[in-house]
């Protein structure tokens, strides 16, 4: 492939993205984020990846993140990294999770705010609410377990974040002609990013949602699912290590309350084999708006039939 033919030495390249050979042999040092090819005299030849690769670090640095917070966001981030020059001033969704997140690493809260109520002008609250607020929780987490941001940082940014989630899910008005839902975290489970965007989404459908969070003691799920009544109940698991507790807590709590709805969401659920898959099927909610759907609407055919 064309990609992968190398066309630019070392100085070709430096100059088009506007950096020093040494800075860009000292990036290939530390980072291991380049493998240019040799010619036949052992001079590096760079490929037209590597140039979108190296651009898109390039820009990164320039708009004031560090060479390493780029190359994490490089490694867990599917960024689009081809972009052209003038596709990359256009507000994508990316771009403006990329100016907001710069803006809370750097504790500007007023300009993030900012760029955040302009994203809302761009585009629907869902868009918004999964493809920018809910994926930058991810990265932020992501980067402070790899040590590239203090506790300090990824704290205040998870905080405004969740908090900028949270108004909004309130502000939400419910219908009374929908059936209510719980929503809370499986057991030992304290990553509440998937979650609070479900939660979100059905509130944005009209269903009225006591959202309880993190993990709750099992014995106080049963006393409000008692006390509530609800059609459903949902819950998040993001670590394999608490996913057949929550499985066990599911079919318990279906076993206790036959007619309700349970729904079990994230991506943990996929990895399970066997038995404890067969076991939650049916809970299982899928990871996409379209699956939620999907889910809902079967779940409430069921429920009108009964």
């Amino acid at each position: 492939m064309a990609s992968q033919e190398g066309k630019y030495n070392i100085k070709a390249i430096s100059n088009m993205v506007g950096i020093q050979p040494g800075t860009l042999r000292a990036w290939e040092r530390r980072y291991k984020i380049f493998n240019p090819v040799r010619n036949e005299s052992g001079h590096r030849l760079y490929t037209e990846a590597d140039f979108k690769k190296l651009k898109w670090l390039t820009d990164k640095v320039s708009n004031g993140f560090t060479i390493s917070q780029a190359v994490s966001l490089l490694e867990t981030e599917s960024a689009n990294i081809h972009q052209t020059a003038d596709q990359s001033e256009v507000e994508t969704p990316q771009r403006l999770k990329d100016q907001i997140l710069h803006h809370l690493l750097s504790f500007e809260e007023s300009k993030a705010q900012e760029l955040i109520n302009h994203a809302f002008s761009l585009y629907s609250v869902e868009q918004v609410v999964i493809d920018i607020l809910g994926s930058l929780l991810v990265t932020v987490g992501d980067m402070w377990e790899k040590g590239k941001i203090t506790s300090a940082h990824e704290h205040y940014a998870t905080q405004l974040l969740k908090t900028r989630i949270s108004m909004l899910f309130y502000s939400l008005p419910s219908s009374g002609l929908l059936p209510k839902a719980i929503a809370v975290c499986g057991p030992n489970e304290t990553d509440e990013v998937g979650l609070l965007v479900f939660t979100l989404f059905l509130r944005r459908k009209g269903f009225e949602v006591i959202y309880l969070g993190s993990s709750i003691e099992e014995r106080d799920i049963y006393l409000i699912l008692k006390e509530v009544n609800p059609t459903f109940f949902f819950m998040s698991c993001t670590m394999m290590e608490n996913a057949k507790k929550t499985v066990d807590l599911a079919c318990d709590v279906q076993g206790e309350f036959p007619h309700l709805k349970i729904g079990l969401g994230g991506f943990v659920f996929e990895m399970l084999d066997g038995k404890d898959k067969e076991r939650v099927s049916s809970f299982l909610l899928g990871n996409s708006k379209n699956e939620w759907n999907e889910w809902l609407t079967e779940k409430l055919a069921e429920h009108h039939n009964q």
